[in-house]
């Protein structure tokens, strides 16, 4: 093996991991589009075949998440610490798997309604989704620290609008306003996953601030 050869294995694949990053968070805002037009949608069928391209898109960034993995083990010298990018890869699997899941629980559940806290956390979750787009565009140069950290806050604003939002939405459930036991238990379910794909979310910004401190 020649010389430059060697010295090429051996240097971070900096650009690999750019790259498969970029693709799973543009998979994400993807994934959090076509939630949101779930969300949108006016009958049960057109949920249903919306929900199909949403598992489609998440069978997409599970299969992105297996080759980021993939890339750590066969890379000598990461751009990052393997420990934080298994930390982002799996907090991105995680906010699509929950996105996925409430999907298919509106589904099977055949919740044809559209409440309006049902659509101001679909917008939440699409807004988190594009600043971490933003933030691994931004990410593997440390000169964009300061809008790598300007993004990270906003995620943290928005999950926190997402944590106020569940805890009114859950309370005014609760609360029965004459709705069938039954269905209140269907809404705690689809409302816990949107909270749990708002957390993926925070867990996101935490690893991200990870990385920066340890960079700066």
């Amino acid at each position: 093996m020649k010389a430059d050869a060697v010295i090429k294995w051996f240097m971070p694949r900096e650009e690999r991991f750019h790259e498969l990053f970029e693709r799973d968070s543009a998979n994400l805002a993807r994934g959090a589009k076509v939630f949101l037009e779930i969300v949108e949608s006016k009958t049960l069928e057109e949920r249903r075949v919306k929900s199909t391209e949403l598992k489609a898109i998440e069978h997409d960034g599970d299969q992105i998440t297996r080759q980021i993995f993939e890339a750590v083990n066969s890379t000598f010298i990461t751009p990052l610490d393997r420990e934080d990018i298994h930390a982002l890869a799996g907090d991105l699997d995680d906010i699509l798997d929950h996105l996925e899941g409430v999907a298919q629980h509106l589904v099977l559940f055949e919740l044809r309604e559209s409440p309006e806290a049902l659509h101001q956390f679909a917008e939440i979750i699409a807004d988190m989704a594009v600043q971490i787009e933003v933030i691994t565009r931004l990410l593997w140069d440390m000169a964009n620290e300061p809008q790598v950290r300007e993004a990270n806050v906003r995620i943290s604003d928005l999950e926190n609008r997402a944590d106020t939002l569940y805890n009114a939405v859950i309370a005014d459930l609760f609360r029965g306003n004459g709705l069938d036991p039954i269905v209140i238990l269907k809404w705690k379910e689809v409302y816990q996953g949107l909270e749990n794909a708002c957390d993926a979310c925070k867990d996101f910004t935490h690893a991200i601030g990870n990385i920066v401190t340890k960079n700066a």
